[in-house]
């Protein structure tokens, strides 16, 4: 069987035999205690017919670990279950600033897989990008590896390297990639004049120092001269909601930025704060598959609130606030407890954010050698076709300014 079919297989199987169990609970508010426990029930003798009737003994450990890890991805793609050992390990570190590659995980679908490679990072310079399917790391498989233990494994002392085996998107089989971990830094906002007096920014990352060289770069370009502006948040997937909230608000007089709702989590406003406003030009904002979290709210608030045209593919679809709650056994669950929802009233998470305008991104031609590692001349080459006024989706947010 081949590994892509493996994942078909894996996706499809994990979700049937879940289905029953969380279908209930994730119903429209029809489903009742006694639908639940009757579920409950069917799984109840599901397990108990692999264990007795199995071709071999099977290790009930992994059987329930990876139907707890699944049920979780099945309501919540960000969502993990740590047992005792793991959850331990996950709160001695979870505050430290340790090395990583520079991938943001989720589980979509069964395995660990990529929304994001931060730009400038070992994963970046490596080929990652979003799409791509982590078979293994440092020899562990990761289905039904909870996402954040990933990211652990992942992390750790800068300069040593981590193992992985990973099927890219333009790839058919897993290739092997050594990742060095590194302590490095944000990437810096860049911005610039194109033509007809179009002010040209790219925010890789969100962070407070991105937000502000964005200020200061809003303020560069409209001293230049800047009568339009272009915000291109393709690819930015680092940033925490807050962050996305803020960058709206450059941007923003008035409005509904965002709101934050859960079952048990009453709703929370967002709105722009007028003193915060730092522009009234019109503007495009470029999004991609690989727009995630913060830089998603963003484009969300600007797209509903009528002051920006959104150009570019459909964004990930990751913006919620997780918390870990402890269990009986010393284990925890990560679990999303409330969603950002756009000032149209969207679950970002849910329905990602469209575009107005779409365009698909060209793929970049990338030649691997035989360790799975793209060849010297791969990487200039990807940087090159993208995020200049050639690239087809400035070409198009400067043809949408236009009119």
């Amino acid at each position: 069987m081949s590994t892509r079919l493996k994942y078909v297989f894996v996706s499809a199987s994990t979700c049937l035999s879940l289905l029953f169990l969380v279908g209930s609970v994730l119903g429209q508010g029809a489903s009742t205690e006694e639908d639940t426990l009757k579920h409950i029930g069917v799984f109840s003798d599901v397990v108990a017919h692999i264990k007795s009737e199995y071709v071999e003994e099977p290790d009930m450990k992994s059987v329930t670990l990876g139907a707890l890890n699944g049920m979780l991805e099945a309501v919540d793609p960000f969502a993990s279950y740590l047992n005792a050992d793991q959850y331990r390990d996950y709160l001695k570190n979870k505050d430290l600033k340790r090395a990583d590659v520079g991938l943001i995980l989720s589980k979509r679908p069964g395995y660990v897989s990529v929304v994001a490679a931060i730009p400038g990072s070992p994963a970046a310079k490596a080929g990652f990008s979003t799409g791509d399917m982590i078979e293994s790391i440092k020899g562990i498989a990761t289905r039904d590896m909870p996402l954040a233990y990933a990211d652990m494994l992942l992390q750790g002392e800068s300069g040593v390297e981590v193992d992985l085996s990973v099927v890219h998107v333009r790839q058919i089989e897993p290739q092997n990639v050594k990742l060095a971990r590194s302590l490095s830094a944000l990437p810096a906002v860049d911005s610039s004049m194109l033509a007809g007096q179009v002010g040209y920014i790219n925010i890789d990352a969100l962070g407070p120092a991105q937000l502000r060289q964005t200020a200061e770069a809003i303020q560069k370009l409209q001293k230049d001269g800047a009568r339009k502006l272009i915000l291109d948040l393709r690819d930015c997937a680092a940033g925490a909601p807050e962050d996305g909230i803020a960058l709206a608000n450059l941007f923003l007089s008035k409005g509904l930025v965002a709101y934050l709702q859960g079952q048990r989590v009453p709703r929370q406003n967002f709105d722009a704060d007028p003193a915060k406003a730092l522009t009234t030009l019109p503007m495009a904002v470029l999004t991609n598959r690989g727009t995630a979290s913060g830089a998603e709210i963003a484009a969300a608030a600007l797209q509903d609130n009528k002051r920006a045209q959104l150009v570019g593919e459909p964004t990930y679809g990751d913006a919620a606030q997780r918390k870990a709650i402890t269990m009986e056994d010393g284990g925890a669950i990560i679990l999303s407890v409330a969603k950002y929802y756009s000032p149209n009233g969207q679950a970002i998470q849910d329905t990602r954010v469209t575009p107005g305008t779409l365009v698909a991104e060209p793929e970049p031609q990338i030649d691997y050698d035989e360790n799975g590692e793209p060849l010297p001349q791969a990487q200039p080459q990807i940087e090159e076709q993208r995020k200049t006024p050639s690239d087809p989706v400035v070409k198009k947010a400067l043809e949408v300014l236009a009119k």
